[in-house]
């Protein structure tokens, strides 16, 4: 299928990606997962989420392998790419530039993918993870949310949501997740994710923390929490109006 993995399409926190071919000619992504000592709750974390799912704004998975510690999904194939792409790129010249108009419309639709794993499905799903990296565009830059690694599955009459330890990216991880005491984790931490990574799409702040380690702190007073949304409304509401 992926020809010896010839073509690799990216490397995340759990594994690479791969470019491979069904029988019937189709192209996907073929990501094989990272071989963990633990009882592999990246991979059932991905297959129980994205397997009830069903948007536009979602990843399709067509299917998946698990064969002793071999794990692999198979997911639909982007030929754009990941948001990363185009979010860290300054210069407007260039080939990996997208209009306004463009970034309004990943936005737009990114938030449509959200609003259905928060809202629309029988069994709520927090994300965790949502920035540039995870957000996929097809062949007509359609968004997509992918990479369900890290995500919680939810009652949906459940408001407040217990997890283990902090989890998702530097940079895009709400306040409350890294730390309690900022307050509860709820679906509204992947709105915070979102937000952050909308600054970013527009040039408001650069958030690529490469350079960061897991140990940073995070330290966001109530005002630059402020300060970051009235922001990306203004933001928003400005490319509404250019259309």
């Amino acid at each position: 299928m992926t020809k010896s993995f010839a073509v690799k399409l990216g490397q995340g926190g759990f594994g690479a990606v791969y470019r491979g071919n069904l029988h019937d000619g189709r192209q996907v992504a073929v990501k094989m997962l990272k071989d963990t000592k633990g009882d592999g709750e990246e991979f059932m974390n991905e297959v129980a989420s994205i397997s009830r799912t069903s948007h536009v704004n979602v990843v399709t998975l067509l299917g998946f392998c698990l064969q002793g510690s071999k794990k692999a999904l198979i997911y639909e194939y982007m030929p754009n790419g990941s948001l990363k792409r185009y979010a860290f790129n300054s210069n407007m010249n260039s080939g990996n530039s997208l209009s306004w108009e463009k970034l309004f419309d990943i936005a737009i639709g990114t938030a449509r993918g959200l609003e259905y794993l928060h809202r629309g499905c029988n069994t709520r799903i927090v994300h965790f993870d949502i920035k540039p990296h995870n957000i996929l565009l097809d062949q007509d830059f359609c968004p997509k949310i992918s990479d369900f690694g890290l995500a919680k599955l939810c009652l949906s009459k459940e408001s407040a949501i217990s997890i283990a330890g902090a989890r998702g990216t530097i940079g895009y991880i709400a306040p409350e997740v890294y730390s309690k005491q900022f307050g509860i984790i709820s679906s509204k931490s992947d709105v915070y994710s979102y937000g952050m990574m909308v600054l970013e799409m527009v040039g408001a702040r650069d958030r690529n923390t490469s350079g960061n380690s897991e140990s940073s702190s995070v330290n966001i007073s109530l005002s630059g929490f402020m300060n970051i949304w009235m922001t990306t409304v203004s933001v928003l509401l400005r490319l509404m109006v250019r259309r």
